[in-house]
């Protein structure tokens, strides 16, 4: 999936956040400012590349914990964590190593209708990934570090007084650089869509 490709699918999914109408009866208890959320995420990596080369990381699907704060029944800032996750690395179609990939990313969040039950919301940030790991041929490398934008969509559906289902999707913008013998050969532009479905605790 291409780049811009990816960016209208993460508009249009903002774009049918803001559309949704408030279906469900408001909801008078009062919300703490806490939500946790466990996900389950399944990364689609994009793998484009620039020179040509046919260089690949494989998809993942993997767990995913977040921490939100709210500052107002509206504004959020959520904190997005996981465990370094690895990807097999593919040259033209054959295997050549692994890496792992940290990425940690925050973003700040607003929240629509959130007197109601259906709590759709958009979000955009920043996000730090952290290289680690690299397991490629002798004189192949790759930057360890990535900063970059990360977009996002969902809702948080309530389900209890405290329990949320909740269901999202982010766009995370991850580029390296990969070396060899130190001249550079291409840069891998990651940028994967993470689909994710999961349930939150308010507190």
């Amino acid at each position: 999936m291409k780049k811009k490709g990816v960016l209208g699918a993460c508009a249009m999914a903002m774009a049918v956040s803001m559309a949704t109408p408030a279906f469900a009866a408001p909801d008078a208890e009062q919300e703490g400012p806490w939500l946790v959320r466990l996900r389950a995420l399944h990364m689609n990596v994009d793998n484009d590349t620039s020179r040509g080369v046919d260089l690949e990381l494989d998809d993942k699907t993997f767990p995913e914990l977040d921490v939100s704060y709210f500052f107002t029944p509206n504004i959020a800032a959520e904190l997005i964590l996981t465990y370094p996750q690895k990807h097999d690395v593919d040259l033209n179609g054959a295997g050549i190593g692994s890496i792992k990939h940290l990425p940690p990313t925050l973003l700040l969040q607003y929240h629509f209708t959130p007197q109601n039950r259906f709590k759709p919301y958009v979000g955009a940030g920043l996000n730090y990934t952290r290289i680690t790991s690299v397991d490629l041929p002798s004189g192949v490398s790759v930057d360890r570090n990535s900063f970059g934008f990360a977009l996002q969509a969902g809702f948080d559906y309530k389900l209890t007084r405290h329990w949320y289902l909740n269901v999202d999707v982010k766009y995370v913008d991850i580029d390296t650089d990969v070396k060899a013998g130190g001249a550079k050969l291409t840069t891998l532009q990651v940028d994967p869509v993470l689909f994710g479905v999961g349930i939150g605790y308010r507190f």
